[in-house]
């Protein structure tokens, strides 16, 4: 029993510690002593005890009378640690389950390695016909929508640079071959932000992406949904591209907010 009591005791003395940095959170202003020991219903005497132990590690703050309290810089840190600790493939996968339990169908993350694209991650649909890739499959940038998405945030320059010359190689006979084809379709699916493969990967399959970007408007990452073409409907191809845009978007907020945490730190 004795031990259940000490543990009881530990519990109640966390709950003051979040109550008071839950409370100071919420402020727009410092509080000073007695306001946040009133507000939280706490002993005058243990909300000052908490206090200075929180001003000694760095989680307080206190103006130069050391009568007004704020939040202080190691909840930055904290914060700034578990950002860069965001798992950009598990977010992904989070995202990819609404979708797969939407339209039933794939999606796919990739990154880029040069002229190639790299899979990295998945989610299949249960459809016995499907695009099936695995992990660390490559293919030629130019040929994939997931390709064409992560080259829109390079200019013309840097996207020619890659080829030694415009003959860039076919995987189908659909497949863009042409090096100023492939530069008017990526400047014509900017704006709108959505780029597409028709059978220039995989004969027979469609896929919709987006660039996923960090905080300089960089692509780091693509998002893409294939669709054998024997089940597209005009119905399922808008929704596909509503989730693609939309998916990117979420992808790419939580790596803006990496990317300035990791400023913060630096």
């Amino acid at each position: 029993m004795e031990n259940t009591g000490k543990q009881v005791t530990f519990v109640k003395s966390a709950d003051r510690v979040l109550d008071i940095l839950e409370l100071l959170a919420d402020q727009q202003h410092s509080l000073n002593l007695v306001e946040i020991s009133r507000r939280l219903d706490l002993p005058t005497s243990s909300t000052y005890k908490i206090i200075q132990n929180l001003l000694e590690r760095g989680y307080l703050e206190s103006d130069n009378s050391e009568k007004q309290f704020r939040l202080g810089h190691k909840l930055l840190e904290i914060a700034t640690k578990y950002t860069q600790n965001t798992d950009l493939i598990s977010e992904f996968q989070h995202i990819a389950l609404k979708i797969v339990g939407d339209i039933n169908e794939a999606v796919f993350l990739s990154i880029r390695d040069r002229d190639k694209i790299l899979y990295v991650s998945e989610k299949q649909s249960s459809h016995p016909v499907r695009f099936v890739s695995h992990m660390g499959m490559k293919l030629p940038i130019h040929s994939t929508a997931m390709g064409k998405a992560m080259l829109s945030k390079n200019t013309d320059e840097e996207i020619s640079s890659i080829y030694s010359d415009k003959s860039l190689g076919k995987l189908t006979e659909s497949t863009i071959n042409d090096l100023d084809q492939l530069l008017e379709q990526i400047r014509e699916a900017r704006d709108d932000g959505l780029f597409h493969s028709y059978g220039e990967a995989v004969q027979g399959v469609r896929c919709v992406a987006a660039p996923i970007c960090n905080s300089n408007n960089e692509a780091v990452a693509a998002i893409g949904i294939s669709i054998p073409e024997t089940r597209l409907t005009d119905e399922l191809w808008q929704r596909a591209q509503d989730w693609v845009k939309q998916s990117a978007k979420e992808l790419s907020l939580r790596i803006y907010y990496h990317g300035i945490a990791q400023g913060n730190d630096n």
